[in-house]
C-alpha cells in the first residue's frame, strides 16, 4: 500500500498525498444525478410572487435605509398616525425626486467604472486558472483569465491620482451617493433583462421554469462571456467590492478635509473593505472553483445584488459616519483593540477556509499551483487532506477548517458583517442591515446547497454528516 494515499471504499475516509496524480471521474450515476440537478424542478424563492416582491421591494428598502441614514440621523422612522402615512411617502418620495436622481453626473461616474473594468479585464496580463468540469457543458472545462489583482491596484493608483490632481475628488463619491445609487440600480435592472433577452434569443438558456419573470431573477445564462472576460466572475470582484472599497476611501477623505483626521472606525472600514477587495482579488483562481461559478445562473439575483445591492448596503456604517460627528460613535482604546483583533481573527478564518476548499478541489483536478499572492496566510492550503470519496465521483473535504463545520468560512464571513455594523455602536441600527440580511442570505443558501449535496451524493452525504457533524459552529450548531 502507498504511503501518500490510501484506497477504501465509497463514503468513507480517504488520505491522499498533494502530489498524487487527479482520481476525479465522474461516474455513469453521477451524470444521472447531475443531469437532474440541471434540470428546472421547483420555484424558489416563493416563487414568481415571492421574486417579484424582492425585484420591487429591496429598491425601496434600499432608498429608505439611505434616507434614515443621511437625513433623519441615521434612526428608523415611520409614520405616527394614519393620517401622516400620506405626508411621510411624500417626504420620503422627495429625498429620492431631488437626493437620489439618476443625474447626468452619476451616469458619468457609475459608466466610468464600468467601461475602465472592462478594459482593465481585457488588456491586463492574468492567471489563467481551469474551472471545474461543468455538467450542462457535457463536462467541458473552461479557462479563467484571473487578473483582478492588476486590475484592482491599477484602479487604485488611478483613483489617487485622480485625487491628487484634482480631476476626480474622491469625496464626490460618498456626497452623491443617493444619484450614484439610482444609477446602479437601473444599471441592475438593465443588465438582467437584457442579459435573459440575449440568452434566450442565442438559444442558450438552461433551467428554464417558463414563467417569465421568474426565469429573469434567476437568469437564463450560466457562462455568458465577451471574449476572454467571464462576466459573472467580473461582475462578482470588480464591481461591488471596488465601489464598497471606494466609499469607505471617500468617506475617510471626507472624514479628513472636515475633522483634520480619520477616527479609528472610519479607518477599521477601510482595512475592513480592503481585506474583502484584495482577497478577491489574490485569490481569484478559487472562485471557478465554487457554486457561484459552476451552478448558479447569471440572473437578477446576482446581477442585481453586484451592480446596486452590495456596494449600496453593505457600508451603511460608512455613510453613517460620513455625516455625523465622531463623538456619537467613539470607542475606549479597549474596544477598539477588540474591535481590529475579532476582524483580523474572522477575516484569517475566512481567507484560509475558503483557500483550504478551493485548493482542494483543484488538486483533485491535477491543476493546483501555487499562486504567490499577497498576503498568503498559513494553514492556507491542507497537505494530506481527508476526504470521502462519493459514488458521484467528487470528494468531499474533511480536513482543515472543512473537518470542525461545514460552513466554517459562512461563520467568518459573517463575523467580518457584524463588525461593519459593531464599528458605529449602539449610534444607528441602520449599519447592522448588513449582517441581519447576511445570516438570512447565509441560511437560505446553506439549506438550498445541503438539499442539493444530499440529492447529488445520497448515502455518502449522510457519512459525511456523520463525520462533519456540525453545520456552522463546532458544538454548539
Amino acid at each position: 500500500m502507498s504511503a501518500s494515499s490510501t484506497a477504501v471504499a465509497n463514503g468513507t475516509l480517504h488520505q491522499r498525498h498533494t502530489a498524487s496524480k487527479p482520481e476525479f471521474t465522474v461516474t455513469d450515476e453521477g451524470r444521472k444525478t447531475d443531469q437532474k440537478l440541471d434540470e428546472h424542478l421547483s420555484y424558489e424563492f416563493g416563487g414568481p410572487w415571492g421574486v417579484a416582491a424582492m425585484m420591487t421591494g429591496f429598491p425601496m428598502l434600499m432608498y429608505y435605509l439611505w434616507i434614515c441614514l443621511w437625513f433623519y440621523d441615521g434612526q428608523i422612522v415611520y409614520p405616527t398616525s394614519v393620517a401622516d402615512i400620506l405626508p411621510f411617502l411624500e417626504r420620503m418620495w422627495g429625498h429620492v425626486r431631488d437626493d437620489a436622481s439618476p443625474n447626468l453626473y452619476a451616469w458619468k461616474v457609475y459608466t466610468g467604472l464600468i467601461v475602465y473594468q472592462l478594459f482593465l479585464a481585457w488588456i491586463m496580463p492574468g492567471y489563467m486558472q481551469e474551472g471545474l468540469p461543468v455538467p450542462s457543458l457535457g463536462y467541458k472545462t473552461l479557462m479563467y483569465n484571473c487578473n483582478a489583482l492588476y486590475c484592482i491596484y491599477t484602479t487604485m493608483a488611478t483613483a489617487a491620482a485622480l485625487h491628487y490632481y484634482h480631476i476626480f475628488r474622491l469625496t464626490e463619491i460618498i456626497d452623491n451617493y443617493g444619484h450614484i445609487m439610482s444609477v446602479a440600480m437601473i444599471y441592475g435592472f438593465a443588465v438582467s433583462f437584457g442579459m435573459y433577452f440575449w440568452t434566450v434569443a442565442r438559444g442558450e438558456q438552461m433551467r428554464m421554469s417558463g414563467n417569465f419573470l421568474y426565469d429573469v431573477f434567476m437568469g437564463a445564462a450560466l457562462n455568458p462571456r465577451i471574449g476572454t472576460i467571464d462576466l459573472k466572475m467580473w461582475a462578482e470582484v470588480r464591481i461591488p467590492w471596488v465601489i464598497v472599497f471606494f466609499l469607505a476611501v471617500s468617506g475617510a477623505c471626507k472624514q479628513y478635509e472636515q475633522y483634520g483626521t480619520v477616527t479609528p472606525n472610519m479607518a477599521f472600514m477601510v482595512l475592513a473593505t480592503w481585506f474583502y477587495l484584495n482577497a478577491c482579488g489574490k485569490g481569484e483562481e478559487c472562485i471557478p472553483q465554487t457554486w457561484d461559478m459552476f451552478h448558479e445562473k447569471w440572473g437578477f439575483m446576482v446581477i442585481f445584488w453586484n451592480f446596486a445591492g452590495v456596494p449600496f448596503t453593505y457600508v451603511y456604517s460608512v455613510v453613517y459616519m460620513a455625516s455625523h460627528d465622531p463623538s456619537k460613535y467613539e470607542f475606549s482604546t479597549p474596544g477598539y483593540i477588540a474591535l481590529y483583533t475579532t476582524l483580523c481573527t474572522a477575516y484569517y478564518i475566512w481567507d484560509t477556509s475558503m483557500s483550504q476548499k478551493s485548493r482542494f478541489k483543484m488538486q483533485t483536478a491535477g491543476n493546483y499551483q501555487v499562486r504567490w499572492t499577497f498576503p498568503q496566510l498559513p494553514w492556507g492550503t491542507v497537505e494530506n487532506p481527508e476526504f470521502i470519496q462519493t459514488a458521484h465521483g467528487n470528494r468531499l473535504l474533511t480536513s482543515g477548517w472543512w473537518r470542525f463545520s461545514r460552513k466554517p468560512n459562512y461563520v467568518a464571513d459573517w463575523t467580518q458583517s457584524f463588525t461593519w455594523g459593531l464599528v458605529v455602536g449602539t449610534a444607528s441600527p441602520i449599519p447592522y442591515f448588513y449582517s441581519v440580511f447576511f445570516i438570512t442570505v447565509l441560511v437560505h443558501r446553506t439549506t438550498r446547497d445541503f438539499e442539493r449535496c444530499a440529492v447529488k451524493y445520497g448515502k455518502d452525504w449522510d457519512r459525511y454528516c456523520e463525520v462533519v457533524r456540525w453545520k456552522f459552529i463546532p458544538y454548539v450548531y
